[in-house]
């Protein structure tokens, strides 16, 4: 008698998700994600770096977190706090900082101690997809803020509030990215920090600040962190994945200890790792300004290319946010073009991007948008990339129109 094959699957739980698909590869035109440009990693820096913090404090890897208790290596910890106050205005030393095994942790954290099912919480109305879907597992209800090219409407979010007062809700917290804005890429004024403070303290509402891209500014003159204008309002989270290398999986998280206590107790991992810390740390201690002048200069560079390409390919019938940092553009189309029919046939031609509704708090307010990555591709990528966009974006909606674009293709490039 023939006997039966166990499969787990009998045994999994119920409410899974679909399971994930087998990795096929990287697509041709890749613009998803956040991956950074492969020719800026430091490869030999960075060798040179783990060979010397090996030697020197290599024994420690035999202790969980390096001996060094549970915020993390305190090297890289030092390296933060004075990068923070320099770069962000911040006042932290290195017992304000818990590094965490990337930014997505440390939401994750501040999700854990602060939300229960039926919250609600605030956050600009085109924002990280991840916050958006962590939230909906929760049971959370996200209230969208407007933005304009400045990032968040103070205006806006001040009726916002008042309405959400009426009706007896407090929000847990508003979730903000202030600086280089994902995806639109905005800078929040100073004026409105200031603003943006004074009305969390009236309504008590915490701000969860994310700064991700803060490092990768092109002018180098955005305003203090939110943190720096109020640290007892503002839990605040920021990443080395843009910066030098997101597969490092570097994150960190500034608070109060009170906050920093309790998701120490949640952080079950045995510590994030502790290679990587050392190695950031060793590296990013003596060559973060070279490093970071030489990464802007590379994605300006594409950016650029970018621009231009969306210019020649899509001309009038397109409108690209150009971000003022990051590894972003924002891309709209015209009203009644859906992305959503364009992920399918585009996969086919090798080209992936981000569609915009699964950055968009309101169901319907993104249709017509798409996230773009210009830091992986090559700048001749990004060129045949845009164009293969195009011939897909019109065999699929007839749009963008082809007259007006060709002219725009035969016109010499600008020098």
């Amino acid at each position: 008698m023939a006997s039966v094959k166990f499969r787990y699957v009998s045994r999994f739980r119920g409410g899974l998700p679909p399971g994930a698909a087998r990795f096929g590869g990287m697509p041709k035109f890749n613009f998803t994600g956040g991956h950074n440009d492969p020719h800026m990693i430091p490869v030999d820096a960075l060798a040179a770096a783990a060979s010397s913090v090996i030697k020197r404090h290599g024994s420690l890897l035999a202790i969980y977190n390096l001996g060094q208790g549970p915020l993390g290596y305190l090297g890289l910890r030092e390296f933060l706090a004075s990068k923070l106050t320099g770069t962000r205005g911040m006042s932290v030393t290195a017992d304000d900082i818990l590094i965490t095994s990337g930014s997505l942790q440390g939401i994750d954290f501040v999700n854990e101690i602060l939300l229960e099912p039926g919250d609600t919480i605030l956050a600009e109305e085109f924002t990280y997809s991840s916050v958006l879907t962590r939230a909906k597992k929760r049971g959370i209800s996200v209230v969208p803020v407007p933005v304009d090219g400045d990032g968040l409407r103070i205006d806006q979010l001040e009726a916002i509030l008042s309405d959400l007062k009426a009706k007896g809700v407090k929000p847990k917290y508003l979730y903000t990215i202030p600086t280089i804005q994902n995806p639109t890429g905005s800078i929040l004024p100073l004026e409105r920090r200031l603003s943006l403070i004074q009305l969390a303290k009236t309504h008590e509402v915490p701000i969860f600040e994310d700064e991700c891209y803060a490092d990768i500014v092109w002018a180098d003159d955005a305003p203090p962190a939110l943190y720096a204008i109020d640290p007892t309002q503002v839990i605040h989270i920021g990443s080395l994945s843009k910066s030098l290398a997101p597969a490092l999986r570097l994150g960190y998280l500034v608070a109060g200890w009170e906050v920093l206590s309790q998701i120490i107790a949640l952080k079950t991992d045995g510590g994030t790792g502790a290679i990587d810390q050392m190695v950031a740390a060793e590296y990013f201690s003596t060559h973060f300004d070279t490093h970071i002048r030489k990464l802007k200069s590379g994605l300006l560079r594409k950016l650029e290319t970018l621009v231009k390409a969306v210019d020649r390919e899509f001309g009038t019938d397109a409108e690209l946010t150009v971000p003022k940092g990051g590894i972003f553009a924002w891309l709209k189309f015209p009203e009644g073009v859906k992305v959503s029919s364009l992920t399918a046939p585009s996969a086919e031609s090798g080209i992936a991007f981000n569609p915009g509704p699964e950055w968009a708090c309101a169901a319907g307010s993104a249709d017509n948008m798409l996230r773009l990555c210009f830091a992986l591709t090559t700048e001749a990528e990004i060129e045949e990339g845009m164009r293969e966009l195009a011939r897909v974006c019109f065999e699929t909606t007839g749009f963008p129109r082809r007259g007006d674009n060709r002219a725009r293709i035969e016109r010499k490039p600008d020098k």
